[in-house]
């Protein structure tokens, strides 16, 4: 009974963290939609410390789009590990992308439509290598593994690392450089889940009738989920309010799940109970991830296709070949652009370098 138990929770996990990357991925549009409707108004922007966004309606539903989308990881997070929930969002980066290309004109070209094949498979393979956790069935267990020397020591790293991103490295170059605010976003979002993990316990414990609305423990969780959240939110609408959010989303996925699943191996010990062969597997999956996300979004001002690729191969074939032994002429063309870049100039130092990724717009060159 307490398998079959087991494997009926990690069904519902699994559904509920597939259907969480649903509207997370959707949020993230409604959210950016609302952003460029603001900044074509003219009002103050979030990358510049501006809070309009409170009065765009776009942006609210983005916000509860993303709450529910938040609701069910939570839940999602009470019925299975951390370390199978948190690789499922990359799903929320391919709905982002899908979405991205209908609503904010961001076509997904070849590259994109291997790394969406890719970051599925990737996705299945952590499913069925997915760890079994530590048995963590009250606070009294969850207050143990907060006070854990590991543990102890891992978040008091991540709130100081947290603390000279936000005071010190944000204020200087968290304008110019993508990284700032989506790394105190992911390492903000390691300590979020934990708290996340024990209010599943307690609200688990809350409807067995047990008096846990008594113990310190749940309202420290809870406070200091609300703590993280908002400071994720706020950080997260800079970041997309400045870049593009095809770039956004991915980069924020691949540390988020990185801080999470670092986070989960010291706090509940998942992999000390997997055999080698999962081990490699659940590495493998995420691995195979990364790269289906890094195909999604390094290429996509590369207008490339089969048919395009096709052409290429012909011309290739007719072209003679140099002294070296390369092709005397190739051409690439950029998404938005109707001027094509002649590989031989991009030797001889075409500043390629000014195509902006910030707001997806490309500089000229």
């Amino acid at each position: 009974m307490g398998q079959e138990r087991s494997k009926y929770d990690f069904y519902i996990g699994l559904a509920l963290a597939i259907s969480s990357s649903v509207f997370i991925g959707g949020s993230f549009i409604l959210k950016k939609k609302g952003l460029l409707r603001l900044a074509r108004k003219g009002s103050t922007r979030a990358g510049q410390g501006g809070h309009a966004y409170l009065k765009e309606w776009l942006w609210w539903a983005g916000l509860l789009s993303m709450g529910v989308g938040e609701a069910a990881n939570f839940a999602a997070y009470a019925f299975a590990p951390a370390t199978l929930v948190t690789p499922l969002g990359a799903l929320s980066v391919l709905v982002s992308a899908v979405l991205s290309s209908y609503f904010l004109s961001e076509r997904l070209n070849l590259h994109g439509k291997l790394g969406c094949i890719l970051s599925i498979l990737g996705s299945t393979t952590m499913v069925i290598h997915a760890p079994q956790e530590e048995e963590i069935d009250s606070l009294e267990d969850m207050a143990v593994k907060l006070v854990d020397p590991g543990f102890v020591v891992f978040a008091t790293f991540v709130v100081i690392i947290a603390l000279i991103l936000i005071f010190v490295v944000g204020p200087r170059h968290g304008q110019s450089n993508i990284l700032v605010y989506i790394i105190i976003c992911s390492v903000i979002g390691a300590l979020s889940v934990s708290c996340v993990k024990g209010l599943g316990i307690t609200i688990k414990e809350l409807f067995a009738g047990n008096p846990v609305l008594k113990n310190p423990l749940s309202w420290i969780l809870l406070l200091s989920l609300v703590a993280c959240v908002s400071t994720q939110i706020n950080y997260l609408n800079k970041a997309l309010d400045i870049f593009n959010t095809s770039l956004v989303t991915p980069i924020y996925y691949v540390f988020f799940t990185t801080s999470v699943l670092t986070c989960s191996a010291i706090l509940f010990r998942e992999w000390e109970h997997m055999a080698s062969s999962d081990v490699i597997g659940t590495l493998g999956g995420f691995i195979t991830i990364i790269v289906g996300i890094f195909l999604l979004h390094a290429f996509k001002d590369v207008n490339i296709s089969l048919a395009s690729l096709a052409i290429s191969i012909r011309k290739e074939e007719r072209s003679p070949p140099m002294s070296n032994g390369m092709t005397a002429h190739v051409t690439y063309e950029l998404l938005g652009s109707s001027t094509s870049v002649n590989m031989d100039e991009l030797e001889v130092g075409v500043p390629f370098d000014n195509i902006s990724r910030r707001n997806g717009t490309v500089a000229p060159l």
